[in-house]
């Protein structure tokens, strides 16, 4: 739950500390500028309200590992729209832009982010970690749920400073814990030379690895990258 809100409230501080003029640079994720990206962090955030406020009465399906798969090479997405949702029309990675497009100036979509934002921050610090909860059809805890967001929250950090160098980083915690997720989910360890910032950036296709990454790597090179989705 700490790393949750330590991943959550560094990316918010880094979105708000940004300057108008980067939300039109591009991100880490292939074909979305960074308002795009922004955008679907608040499509994140109204998934962690939706998921918490959907309690379940069975037992664990997933935990934080098994809640991710490894469909294909990363796109801009993260975890699916929970099916409490309706599917909207046309591939996320269409849609995302367009609604990003909507909200005009850059200051009200770092408004809407921050409020959605704010209140996903607190419901997850309100909830309790031994609950259980409903989400894409698989029942899991509380603690699993904001656990695999981690992931995804260091992620989309690591997406939205891609050609920013002068933001702020993903805590060095959160990246720690990310990256033993990601070990988790692919089932395998990344060499003691990988920074946990490489690890996850190369593991999941966000960069290609290095000649002298490749030889560390060994068979796991033939297997990247790891797509989450």
């Amino acid at each position: 739950m700490d790393l949750f809100s330590c991943s959550w409230t560094a990316l918010r501080a880094a979105v708000a500390d940004l300057p108008d003029e980067d939300f039109e640079r591009p991100s880490g994720c292939t074909g979305w500028l960074v308002r795009d990206l922004v955008c679907h962090l608040v499509i994140g955030a109204q998934d962690i309200l939706i998921t918490l406020v959907t309690p379940a009465d069975t037992e664990p399906t997933v935990d934080a590992v098994t809640y991710w798969g490894l469909p294909g090479p990363p796109t801009g997405e993260g975890p699916p729209v929970p099916s409490e949702e309706p599917e909207p029309e046309g591939p996320p990675d269409e849609l995302i832009p367009r609604l990003a497009a909507a909200y005009g100036e850059p200051r009200w979509l770092r408004f809407h982010f921050d409020d959605v934002g704010s209140a996903a921050g607190r419901a997850a610090e309100l909830a309790d970690p031994a609950a259980r909860v409903g989400t894409q059809g698989e029942v899991l805890t509380v603690g699993d749920f904001l656990s695999a967001y981690v992931l995804e929250w260091s992620l989309h950090h690591l997406d939205l400073i891609a050609h920013l160098p002068s933001a702020a980083e993903p805590p060095a915690e959160t990246l720690a814990a990310a990256r033993a997720l990601l070990e988790g989910i692919a089932g395998t360890t990344f060499p003691d030379t990988f920074s946990d910032r490489d690890a996850l950036l190369v593991g999941t296709g966000r960069r290609a690895p290095s000649d002298a990454e490749k030889a560390a790597l060994g068979e796991v090179a033939a297997r990247l990258p790891f797509g989450l989705g």
